[in-house]
Order: C-alpha cells, then structure tokens, then sequence
C-alpha cells in the first residue's frame, strides 16, 4: 500500500499547487487545497465517531443497571440500535474520504528541485566531443544525409514491411542493422557492469499498478493511450487478478524489484542496469519525428536504476555517476553530444529534476536561420531523473536503517544509457562515407561487430 506524506502535503499546500501548474497539471491544481478540506472533514467525522462511541459505552452500562433493576430497557436498545447503524456510516464515510484524499495525493506531481531552472530554457551543462562553436552540420560531401536514406541504402532498415506487418511507428533491423542494436547493448552492459552496476533481465509485463506507482501517468484528460495495457480474460477478472501492461522503459520492471520491500541502509546506494525491449503506443507528432527511429512503438533501451539513501548529496553523486557513465559511452561512440539540466515544464510527475543527453542529427538540421539549424539539429537519446521519494512511498519501498530500528524511504534515480534506435540512428549519420557508400564503425564496436564498416551486401 501507498505511505503519502499527507502532512507535507497540508503544511506545503501553495507548493503543491504552484509545482502543478509549473508542470502543467493545471486540472490538479486545486487537489491540495481539496486535501486540506477533506483532512478537516475526516477529523470532524472522526469526532462524530468518538462521540458515537461514548454514546455506546454509556448505553452499554446504562442496560446493564436497567436489567439488574428490572426495568423496561426498550428505549435504551432502540437508541443503541440507531448509534450502532449511525456509526457504520460514519466509518464508512471516514473510509471513503480517506481514499479520496489518497487518490488526490497520488495524482500530486512530485515536489521540483531547486536546482531546476525555472521557466521554458534549458541550461546547458556542458558538450561531449564539441563546443558550442565547432558543431558542424555536414558529412563528407557537405550535404546531411538521413540515417533513413543510409539505413535504406544499406539495406539495414526497413519502415515500408513494418508499416505492412504492424503499421506506423513500426521498423525492421535487418543484417548489420541488427547486429548493430545488439553490440550497442552488449557494449554498454559491459562498460556498465565494470563500473559496478548489476545487470538485471527485467520482465516485459508488470502490474497495472506498479507502472502507475511509477509515475507513468497521461499529461492531461485528453484520453490519450500511454500504456500498452494486456487484454484480461474474463475468468481472471472475477478472481481479482491485477490488469498487467506492458513496459514503457525497464526502470518500471526495476522499481518493481523491491516493491513491497525493506533494503537495509548498509546495501544502499543499490545499483542496477538491464537491457529490455520497451512499448510506447505514442509515436509522437513532430514532422521530424513521425517517420523514421526517432518516435517509435517498440525500441531496446539499456537503463540505469539505483535505490539511494535520503540525501541530497547522495543524490548528487549519483547524478554525477550515471552522467559520466553516459558520457563516457556516448563520447567513446564519436557522437556529439550536450547534456542539458531540463526546464520545470519538461519533468514528468514523477521527477523533481532531469538531466537530458542530446546528440547531434545533421540531417534533424534545418530552419530558417543558423541559430534554428543549429537548435534544430539536436534530439535526446538519454536521460537521468531524480525522483526522490516519490516512488519508493508509491510501490512501498522501505529503509531500515543503520541501527535496525527506524524505517524510512529510500530515493530512487534512473538513468537511460542508450535509447538504442536513436543512437544507433546517429551513428549511421556521423558515421556515414558518402563516397566510398559505407558506415565507418566507431573502434569500441569492431570486437561486436567483427568488422569496422557496414556496406551494402554484395549480391550473389
């Protein structure tokens, strides 16, 4: 079961509310000062109920004398037959209003960092193989060329027999391409397992619920799908069996690892990395996006996940680890890369603050003037969030502390190493040899890949 901060919430109502509009949750806004209301009513039920309940007890002696005396006790069983039924709806009300308060605390965003610029910038944190001055938008020709136009050339991906099979949003790896997904993975499981992390084969399928503890909840009303859900048969809807959806990252799978579970202080910080195919039924609605790997149903991500204590330094420090593990790949990997610390309006409920990776796409690069080429050109293919206790009360993940006796919430980060499809995307435009009509291979993927170049297969 979910443990809120109900106080918190209460004592910091105009917080909770500003964060929602920051984040545009508009609609939830008014959920904090609907909590204060509905904790002042729970409490005046609450005394109706303890006055019920004296009323009780006194009427439970008063019969007692009234039989030891021999005297008609009609009345005074009538009246203790209207408190017990009048007590009922007072508990059953206290109980209805305490899920209420809890279902508009759970719908609460998670409280921003200080640290997070405020407004609709980003800040940008530092560059990975290029500054600001030397991004050059151009491959051996001078003339960006799309990873679609170089994978289709290669014959490595194909969108058109995606679109037959499955529809829209859909691709096939095929030869190279597909070798190329796999060494991305293997590569960084390996950097990352070196580094100390624990690989984890996660699940594809979870609850219904741990999903939602997770924060993966709509933006908005509007309606829109988020989450591939499972169709139940019927037999398991009446025996109560929970819905189950299917994964949007692995960090879902992760959280889930210690759900209803108490970690000792002394394994803390605890840290995990898994490599799992990911589901997402939007594709997203930027013209540069809706075709090609960028927005996609089904993508492999490899993802960071790590249990902290309940400190703010320990926080940064992870936030430093998996910000260098990132770099570290993707700068080895020849991209060129700006990690971004994200505006409020860009974190998801979940996140109190969100550090962004962006690489450079030549071909993403147009616009009207050199500042909207330039701007243009970037698009994410990693991240890290903070996400304090949000979680850990959600799914009922639980501390013990040091000395055994007190038990808290750990926080939780999680960080993408690689959204695969849209590095390995990038690699085909960084790495592409207009002339000669290869890909050269960044030297860390020759042993994976067991070539340094991917040309078109020669025909037999």
């Amino acid at each position: 079961m979910p443990t809120l901060d109900i106080c918190h919430i209460r004592n910091n109502a105009d917080l909770y509310a500003q964060t929602c509009l920051s984040r545009n949750y508009p609609n939830l806004a008014p959920n904090p000062s609907r909590i204060i209301e509905l904790i002042d009513y729970h409490q005046a039920l609450q005394e109706d109920a303890k006055s019920l309940r004296e009323r009780a007890n006194a009427l439970q002696k008063q019969l007692l004398v009234l039989k030891v005396e021999g005297q008609n006790v009609e009345g005074a069983l009538k009246e203790a037959r209207e408190i017990k039924t009048k007590l009922l709806e007072v508990e059953k009300e206290e109980g209805d209003v305490m899920s209420k308060i809890e279902e508009l605390a759970l719908a609460l965003p998670n409280i921003t960092s200080k640290e997070t610029p405020r407004g609709a910038e980003f800040e940008v944190l530092c560059y990975v193989n290029a500054d600001e001055k030397t991004i050059q938008i151009k491959d051996s020709k001078g003339k960006p060329i799309s990873y679609v136009d170089i994978g289709t050339q290669l014959g490595i991906i194909e969108f058109a027999s995606a679109d037959a099979a499955s529809g829209s949003g859909w691709y096939y790896l095929v030869g190279a391409g597909a070798l190329l997904e796999q060494a991305l993975v293997s590569y960084a499981l390996a950097f990352t397992t070196r580094q100390g992390w624990t690989p984890v084969s996660p699940p594809s399928l979870v609850y219904s619920h741990i999903s939602a503890a997770c924060g993966f909840q709509p933006r908005d009303s509007s309606g829109e799908q988020q989450v591939y859900h499972i169709a139940q048969d019927e037999k398991d809807k009446i025996r109560g069996v929970p819905e189950i959806s299917l994964t949007r990252t692995s960090d879902i799978a992760l959280a889930g690892m210690k759900a209803n579970a108490i970690i000792s202080e002394s394994e803390l910080p605890l840290k995990r990395v898994a490599a799992s195919r990911c589901y997402r039924p939007e594709a997203g609605a930027r013209a540069a996006d809706t075709k090609g790997l960028y927005r996609v149903h089904e993508l492999t991500k490899v993802e960071l996940f790590a249990w902290t204590k309940p400190d703010k330094e320990e926080m940064k420090y992870m936030l430093d680890e998996m910000v260098d593990i990132q770099t570290d790949i993707l700068g080895v990997l020849g991209l060129t890369c700006r990690v971004l610390d994200m505006p409020v309006h860009n974190l998801s409920a979940r996140e109190t603050r969100r550090i962004a990776i962006e690489a450079f796409f030549p071909s993403r690069a147009v616009g009207k003037t050199p500042d909207d080429i330039q701007e243009a050109g970037w698009g994410e293919i990693a991240s890290v969030s903070f996400c304090t206790d949000y979680q850990s009360r959600r799914l009922a993940t639980r501390m013990r502390d040091a000395g055994g006796g007190t038990l808290g919430f750990p926080w939780t980060v999680n960080g993408t190493v690689l959204a695969v499809p849209r590095v390995l995307a990038a690699l085909l435009e960084i790495g592409w040899d207009g002339e000669e009509g290869i890909v050269r291979l960044p030297k860390v993927l020759h042993q994976f890949m067991g070539t340094d170049r991917i040309e078109r297969p020669k025909r037999i």
